[in-house]
Formats: C-alpha cells, sequence, structure tokens
C-alpha cells in the first residue's frame, strides 16, 4: 500500500492577508479620490459659466450688492416657504 500525503493547501498568512486587503483599500480611495476631483472640477467649471455676466449667479450677486437686506428678506421667506413643505 502507497498512501500518499496530500499537498498541503497554501493558505495566504494574516501579513499577506492584510498586505491584500490594504492594496485595495489603496485603491479604493485612489478610485474615489479622482471621482472626486473630477466633480469639483466640474461644479468649478458650472460656477464659473453661471457667474458671467448676464448669467444667473452674476444676477443675483449684483442684486445683492445693491439691496442686501431686501435680498436677505426673501431668502429667508423662501427659506420658510420651503420648511413649511416638509
Amino acid at each position: 500500500m502507497n498512501f500518499e500525503t496530500p499537498e498541503p493547501t497554501l493558505q495566504p498568512g494574516m501579513a499577506e492577508r492584510a498586505i491584500d486587503t490594504a492594496t485595495d483599500v489603496s485603491r479604493t480611495l485612489t478610485e474615489i479620490s479622482a471621482g472626486l476631483q473630477a466633480a469639483v472640477n466640474r461644479l468649478s467649471e458650472a460656477i464659473a459659466t453661471a457667474r458671467q455676466p448676464g448669467k444667473p449667479l452674476s444676477t443675483i450677486s449684483a442684486i445683492t450688492r445693491e439691496a442686501p437686506l431686501a435680498s436677505l428678506f426673501v431668502a429667508f421667506l423662501f427659506g420658510v416657504a420651503v420648511a413649511r413643505r416638509r
């Protein structure tokens, strides 16, 4: 009778698993960071476009500079209207 010893299955050690996990986390964080950076760039471009003369943010800025108390009152009323809807 010839009994062969089965090959031991090699399982990664704790250190190897920790390195793999850290690598996966690092990749995930890099992907999240790249996504956030792209979103911030798009938002910055949208704000810059909206601030051009004749665009909505330019108009709101001009009105706020000319009549700050009236603008504050309108913003307050808008906040109250939104709060009551919820």
